[in-house]
């Protein structure tokens, strides 16, 4: 969190020589008001350096020290934006503080409320489909984080100017600490429409089977154009939840009715897991378009031929040996995966071996398809192959680089750096998975 003395009035983060023009912090340029709620507003913002637009929530911490309870709220959804780096959330940017107030910056979403698209009536299966697979998806990966969202409805879903989903409004969301005794969550909250029964009950419940339940709400009210559970007597409308009691439109097709009777089970035990929805036919229709490969073509860059001019096939590429020893005694270096999807690793993950390069290309393109990885190798890459996992996993496919290079006569170092993907599943492939199959090719491992 970045700090500085406080500027002057709300209006005029920091001075200028242009009274017009609002600068916070010397790094924003602050517009428009977007909008304000009960203990905040959120204004359109500019980044002086990329120009790209921003919006930043602007709150009092007069008002959070009247209400003794905002302050651990407000930490929290910080906490659990900056935990949630996922294509389908809105991004945290930065968090700054004076004495008077808090800024959060975050991504600016031109799109507007996936609200405002179903007010004008029911969408096309195809085009709901495509939202609901990046709503689960983002939904998947908050949870693999430990956070359960408990607002999810279609005002918190926005949508950017290329019609992509963003999960937006951490405000209501719990972390683990927020479990009691019985691991589970005691909080009533979220929106009478979209909760899910076993939240209204008050015997506690399962923040990630409850999110689901909301996620089926909102998939009926895509495809449907109006609520599942509608009452104008609240009580009414809630006992019609407990009992799961809805009419699903003649026009849903037999998948999508298949996969929101599942979705809307009053027995939270009894509700689809996010896994089975990932593999559900409705999902899996061969009019959602595939994630374009993220494997790059099969022809290394002309930098990495050698001096003499050979091809990198030749032979391996020599490894600085004061990097392994910093790198076999330092064990998996993991840590630089977490500061960002956007900056590169300074170190892969390695092992030795004293197997020949073509031993070790081999085993590991035997160990990639057992796997369950698509194995591209190409003759002018020599020692390095890129895999990609046939299956989608949180963030998409997990793809990998596996090169081999020399250290000495006789010695090779294998190194596995990530290209895209999920970091947990990335150290689960790193630290379990590869390992059983490589035993045989294998000297020392880190550590």
């Amino acid at each position: 969190m970045v700090t500085d003395e406080d500027p002057s009035p709300p209006a005029t983060p920091t001075a200028t020589s242009d009274p017009n023009r609002k600068v916070l912090f010397g790094k924003y340029e602050m517009g428009r008001l977007l909008g304000q709620g009960t203990f905040a507003k959120v204004y359109h913002g500019r980044d002086l350096c990329s120009r790209e637009s921003v919006a930043i929530k602007v709150i009092s911490k007069d008002h959070i020290r009247r209400e003794s309870c905002l302050s651990a709220q407000i930490q929290r959804e910080i906490s659990i934006m900056s935990l949630v780096g996922h294509p389908n959330v809105v991004e945290l940017k930065e968090v700054m503080a004076t004495r008077s107030r808090i800024f959060v910056v975050m991504e600016f979403v031109r799109g507007g409320e996936l609200f405002s698209l179903v007010a004008r009536g029911r969408l096309p299966e195809v085009l709901a489909r495509r939202y609901f697979r990046q709503l689960i998806s983002a939904v998947d990966f908050c949870h693999s984080r430990g956070v359960s969202h408990r607002d999810l409805k279609p005002e918190n879903l926005l949508l950017d100017l290329s019609g992509n989903l963003k999960v937006s409004d951490f405000g209501l969301s719990a972390l683990p600490d927020q479990l009691r005794h019985d691991g589970l969550l005691h909080t009533q909250c979220g929106t009478p429409a979209y909760v899910a029964p076993e939240v209204l009950r008050s015997k506690g419940y399962d923040g990630d089977r409850a999110d689901i339940w909301s996620c089926g709400v909102i998939l009926f009210v895509l495809l449907a154009g109006f609520l599942p559970f509608q009452h104008e007597n609240l009580m009414r409308m809630y006992s019609k939840v407990f009992r799961a009691d809805y009419q699903i439109p003649p026009w849903f097709s037999p998948d999508a009715r298949r996969l929101i009777s599942r979705l809307l089970v009053a027995d939270p035990k009894a509700r689809i897991s996010i896994p089975e929805i990932l593999r559900h036919s409705w999902l899996r229709c061969s009019d959602f378009p595939s994630p374009i490969s993220i494997l790059p073509p099969i022809s290394p860059p002309a930098a990495e031929s050698d001096s003499e001019g050979k091809e990198q096939g030749d032979s391996p590429r020599f490894y600085n040996a004061f990097e392994l020893i910093s790198a076999m005694a330092g064990g998996f270096d993991l840590s630089g995966m977490f500061e960002g999807e956007g900056r590169r690793r300074k170190k892969g993950t390695i092992f030795m071996s004293r197997q020949s390069p073509a031993a070790i290309v081999e085993a590991l393109e035997g160990a990639g398809k057992g796997l369950g990885f698509g194995v591209a190798r190409g003759d002018r890459w020599g020692f390095k192959l890129r895999m990609e996992r046939i299956e989608e996993g949180r963030m998409g496919k997990l793809a990998i680089t596996a090169e081999v290079f020399e250290v000495a006569a006789g010695v090779a170092v294998v190194e596995f750096s990530k290209n895209s993907g999920d970091t947990l599943e990335y150290a689960k492939f790193c630290e379990e998975d590869v390992r059983s199959r490589l035993k045989d090719v294998v000297w020392a491992w880190p550590g």
